[in-house]
């Protein structure tokens, strides 16, 4: 009998919810093409060292990974899946407000506001 090699997390994914408000912004683009979708990426900055960026965008760039629900898509940038491996993006409604949010298993601090982390 052959070995199996050992089940790993998936790279990146997204919630049902996170989709479905993917595919709402999208469509309340002006213009959008059928690649337009979120992107998803890391920058240096704030409290603890890292930040999360969303933004929409309507062509992804050559080196992009795709990730898709739904027919909704989301872009990350190789160096940014670095720091977003295993993570999954999900849409939440609070009593304190509504947004995406990212559950990153890497995270080994972050800031009180939730936006900025340090891995």
């Amino acid at each position: 009998m052959e070995e199996q090699p050992p089940q790993t997390a998936a790279p990146f994914s997204l919630t049902p919810k996170a989709a479905e408000k993917i595919l709402e912004a999208v469509r309340g683009r002006p213009e959008t093409t059928e690649r337009t979708g979120l992107r998803v990426g890391i920058r240096g900055g704030g409290c603890s060292g890292l930040s999360y960026v969303f933004e929409l965008c309507d062509e992804p760039r050559a080196t992009d990974a795709l990730f898709t629900l739904s027919g909704a898509r989301v872009y990350i940038d190789p160096k940014s899946l670095l720091f977003l491996r295993g993570t999954r993006l999900d849409y939440v409604e609070t009593l304190m407000g509504r947004g995406f949010k990212l559950e990153n298993p890497q995270v080994k601090q972050a800031c009180g506001c939730g936006t900025s982390f340090t891995v």
